[in-house]
């Protein structure tokens, strides 16, 4: 029952409508209990033959009544308590939602889509059952039991009532022994789901991918042996879920024996009438119910226990990112890299020795091999991890000192993995800015070279690019991706590696109307295709996260090192590929 108590802070905040369904199942227990005293009294009239026809339609009217009553009332605490129920859901998903927006990359490197979407779908549904369908099962059992027992001993027999009640024991012991079981292999059950979730959305996003290697046997093998271990799991659920219905059908069973046989004694001793004896069977009848109810309640307790732990224990995950800042201001001045190391563990530094100034309004090129830290780089202006003290500044702060929201409206990122929404070309444009008017998206589509393109759509900017652009080639998705940061005008604009799929003269456009856009404006550009960066004001090569080589585009081609030999085999590529001759 310990979920209750966690589940406390919101049954306070709702308290005014738990208690007013707790109040109409009150009397919904009351009211349930008038039916077999009537029929009992019914009885004992024909016996001693004293029914008429006034008398029944007395009682008739009186169940009638108590019928209509009973409906209405249930359909009250219906809406009261399973409302509540479903608002608490909505809370935590919401909740789930605003704390998945505020983690970092790191959070996501370790956790899997498919964990995630398993707690705020499957876990939040046994959440929402225990504060709906387990605080109706609690209260209707204690309620029902209760006044149907005080009923029993003090209009009937305390001594019957005694006697019925004798297996009630052996209930509560197995009850408890089920409820341990069942926590523990419904916890494993809600995890093999969620592994089982996780290879779905992993699948069908590589789904492309799998075709293209000929993988879907083995991948349909891999989904199968992971649906087999979430099934043979649940199947261990069901087992003991299973036993609580017959354990207490089975004390229930025993209750009825020892109630006609003792309550036959009673009859024969003249210490009880026929009708008490049809009244009391008729109210262990409604005990039926609460101890059915008291079976299930454990069950979906043990589920909305073992899910709310797992929920809450991902709420309990730290923001690994501060925003303890408190400029509100978006930053607009130089930016300073005095950066001695990082890493996103306490491994070997991915960044080390980084020193650079970039005046405002200037443009940076980040250029080096696969994995020599450009990326990296960029993140850490954009604060997705932990910097320390003095590690950049801007604008003569450090960026620390910024309020999170106010840095990252002040930048226009592209990333590598060009992500668009399932939504219209001019959705995703705006996407920054949802109020932006045609002419706004259409001016950034222009600058990203992306404008002409689009025209020649069936639907033009209303075309639905479908899930992740998957329509579009990889140079419109990195094009319409520009425009998503252009439109936002920001005071920084990083390029992450953004023009490798476009041809070089549109790369050209693309760059030549940057320049003339962004003068007062700061740019980096990351990239592996040396004519990308060529204008900039500051070049910086990376190697193993260090500063090999900076300078200006000709003074690095005016030096040997890694800057000239691949500018050089970049050219001569290009030339080839063009079907130059070569001498």
């Amino acid at each position: 029952m310990r979920v209750f108590l966690q589940l406390m802070w919101y049954f306070k905040q709702e308290k005014w409508r738990y208690l007013g369904g707790i109040v109409m199942l009150a009397f919904v227990s009351l009211g349930l209990l008038v039916p077999p005293k009537v029929v009992g009294l019914i009885v004992d009239h024909i016996k001693e033959g004293t029914i008429t026809e006034e008398i029944l339609w007395r009682y008739a009217a009186v169940l009638i009544g108590i019928a209509i009553g009973i409906y209405v009332l249930r359909y009250i605490w219906r809406i009261l308590i399973f409302g509540s129920a479903v608002k608490l859901a909505m809370l935590l998903r919401n909740r789930l939602y605003e704390h998945f927006t505020k983690k970092s990359q790191e959070f996501y490197h370790k956790r899997r889509v498919g964990d995630l979407m398993a707690h705020s779908t499957n876990d939040l549904q046994a959440i929402q059952q225990t504060a709906g369908d387990g605080v109706l099962t609690l209260v209707d059992s204690l309620m029902m039991g209760g006044f149907t027992l005080i009923a029993m001993a003090t209009t009937i027999s305390w001594k019957l009532t005694l006697v019925s009640l004798l297996p009630l024991p052996i209930m509560a012991w197995a009850t408890n022994k089920y409820g341990t079981m069942l926590h523990k292999r419904f916890h494993s059950a809600q995890e093999a789901f969620s592994t089982l979730n996780d290879k779905v959305q992993e699948s069908i996003s590589g789904t492309r991918v799998i075709k293209a290697f000929g993988q879907e046997r083995d991948d349909i093998d891999s989904f199968s042996k992971l649906s087999q271990d979430a099934v043979k799991k649940n199947m261990a659920v069901a087992r003991v879920d299973s036993l609580f219905d017959p354990t207490i059908s089975l004390i229930i069973g025993f209750s009825f024996f020892l109630a006609v046989g003792y309550g036959s004694i009673l009859v024969t001793h003249n210490e009880l009438t026929i009708g008490e004896l049809v009244s009391f069977t008729s109210y262990l009848g409604l005990l039926i119910w609460p101890m059915l109810a008291f079976g299930w309640l454990f069950n979906i307790v043990e589920r909305g226990r073992a899910s709310y732990d797992r929920v809450e224990s991902l709420l309990a995950v730290k923001e690994e990112i501060e925003d303890s800042g408190s400029i509100e201001n978006c930053p607009k001045g130089d930016i300073s890299y005095q950066l001695e190391q990082f890493s996103y563990t306490t491994g070997t530094p991915v960044l080390s020795d980084i020193h650079f100034t970039l005046k405002r309004g200037q443009t940076l090129g980040v250029v080096g091999k696969t994995g020599s830290g450009k990326t990296t780089l960029c993140k850490l202006l954009l604060r997705e991890f932990q910097l320390r003290l003095d590690d950049i500044i801007i604008d003569d702060h450090d960026i620390c000192d910024y309020k999170l929201h106010a840095l990252r409206n002040s930048i226009g990122y592209v990333p590598q993995d060009h992500f668009l929404f399932s939504a219209t070309i001019a959705e995703n444009i705006a996407f920054s800015k949802v109020e932006s008017p045609f002419i706004k998206i259409k001016e950034a589509a222009e600058l990203a070279s992306i404008h002409k393109d689009i025209t020649q759509f069936k639907y033009g900017y209303e075309t639905v690019v479908g899930e992740r652009g998957v329509t579009l080639s990889g140079g419109q998705k990195q094009r319409i991706s520009i425009a998503r940061a252009l439109i936002k005008n920001p005071e920084i604009l990083i390029l992450d590696d953004s023009l490798s799929a476009v041809d070089a003269k549109t790369e050209e456009s693309i760059l030549q109307q940057l320049k003339r856009k962004r003068q007062n404006q700061t740019t980096i550009i990351t990239a592996h295709r040396l004519s990308s960066i060529a204008h900039c004001d500051l070049i910086i090569v990376l190697e193993n996260g260090t500063i090999v080589q900076r300078g200006t585009h000709l003074s690095l081609l005016n030096e040997d090192g890694w800057y000239k030999e691949t500018y050089e085999k970049q050219a001569l590529e290009t030339l080839i590929s063009q079907g130059g001759v070569i001498k």
